[in-house]
């Protein structure tokens, strides 16, 4: 004679699956720490950048110091191989510098400062062969992409590497015409090599791919070009205003306006 055995299941505060019991707290639990990481995940970054910023205010031996420090606890930090290989740079121990900035850029291969500070090292230390090639391959590295280009354009203007910065800009220009922030920044390279001319006509190219740029149009009031700018234009896009596409801009005697597209 055989029989059921029934399972018995007890009522608690928990959810009960069979013959298990699984309290609420269980799926709390990992939400909690979910949050909690998130939440020091952002301190952290806080206090990262806190700590930078106060470490770049201390003499070049204490910030070396600290940053051998900081990469015996994290040796995967290529920020601060970088920062250190920068210091040795200036020291013109290039044999150290370029060591750091190597395994800053393996933990960071697109780090664009990285790979200018590198070419500059060559230029400093008189390899001006061993310069050329590492532009051209970094160069050729971000072929594909124009924001890429422009962020290594950007890194070797700010060494002071003009011949491979304006190739780097030509290059984003070509991958993007018809980008605004990409004919600003080259109109701002040759602001800064004082000329004022070809500044003038990427300005008014940025300006007019993308009127909504209070600080291009400041550059080209000092430049002595008149910037109108219709309600239409500025308001366009908002419910039953002209679209920005019905507006074409035009530059008559040293002005710019725009007027109804045809």
């Amino acid at each position: 004679m055989t029989g059921k055995v029934k399972s018995i299941k007890i009522k608690t505060g928990g959810f009960a699956f069979g013959s298990s019991r699984v309290s609420p707290i269980t799926f709390l639990l990992p939400l909690c720490c979910a949050f909690l990481l998130v939440l020091i995940g952002c301190e952290s970054q806080q206090q990262k950048e806190e700590r930078a910023a106060k470490m770049r205010k201390l003499p070049a031996e204490a910030r070396k110091v600290s940053l051998q420090e900081s990469l015996e606890s994290k040796f995967e930090n290529p920020e601060a191989h970088y920062e250190l290989a920068q210091l040795y740079h200036a020291e013109g121990l290039w044999a150290k510098a370029e060591y750091r900035y190597n395994i800053a850029l393996s933990f960071d291969p697109a780090n664009a400062e990285a790979q200018a500070a590198m070419v500059k090292l060559f230029v400093d230390s008189g390899d001006t062969a061993k310069s050329k090639n590492y532009a051209d391959v970094y160069v050729k590295m971000v072929g594909s992409s124009a924001i890429q280009s422009l962020r290594l354009a950007m890194a070797f203007q700010k060494e002071q590497l003009d011949e491979y910065a304006l190739a780097c800009y030509q290059q984003a220009l070509d991958l993007a015409p018809s980008s605004a922030r990409i004919n600003k920044q080259m109109a701002y390279y040759y602001l800064s090599k004082n000329d004022n001319d070809r500044a003038k006509e990427y300005l008014v190219r940025s300006f007019q791919l993308d009127p909504r740029q209070p600080e291009v149009a400041g550059e080209l009031g000092r430049l002595g070009v008149e910037v109108r700018i219709p309600k239409a234009a500025e308001t366009a896009g908002a419910p039953g205003q002209p679209a920005e596409k019905d507006l074409k801009m035009v530059m008559r005697h040293g002005r710019i306006q725009f007027e109804p597209a045809d």
